[in-house]
């Protein structure tokens, strides 16, 4: 079992940045590939980003790349998303999930490629 907590969000404008945190407890951290996902009013859950065990190896959505950065401590069993030039349609509940890997699999965007999931942190972006 692993908990994960996530923290960072708020209220940004356009163009702004922030910094999403998920801190992990539990099982050992590095055991895990971990992803965030969003989910906005009225839509599905959806994948933004993935990252390996060891940080090496990371997955982006299209709607972000370039503009998100995955990221990991182990030693802090952290992972991190750092959000630049925001936009309003990033506005969404973030949601951090753990799979039972160190590795992602080639289906990394699904849902169910995750055992655990943090509660959310509420991202909104104003225009």
């Amino acid at each position: 079992q692993v908990q994960l907590v996530e923290s960072g969000g708020g209220l940004v404008q356009a163009g702004g940045s922030l910094r999403l945190s998920c801190a992990a407890s539990g099982r050992t951290f590095s055991m895990y590939a971990m992803g965030w996902f969003r989910q906005a009013p009225g839509k599905e859950r959806e994948f933004v980003s993935v990252i390996s065990w060891s940080g090496g190896s990371t997955v982006y959505a299209e709607s972000v790349k370039g503009r998100f950065t995955i990221s990991r401590d182990n030693a802090k069993n952290t992972v991190y998303l750092q959000m630049n030039s925001l936009k309003p349609e990033d506005t969404a509940v973030y949601f951090c999930a753990a799979r039972n890997s160190p590795m992602y699999s080639e289906k990394y965007y699904r849902i169910e490629e995750y055992a655990y999931w943090g509660q959310g942190t509420q991202v909104t972006v104003s225009s």
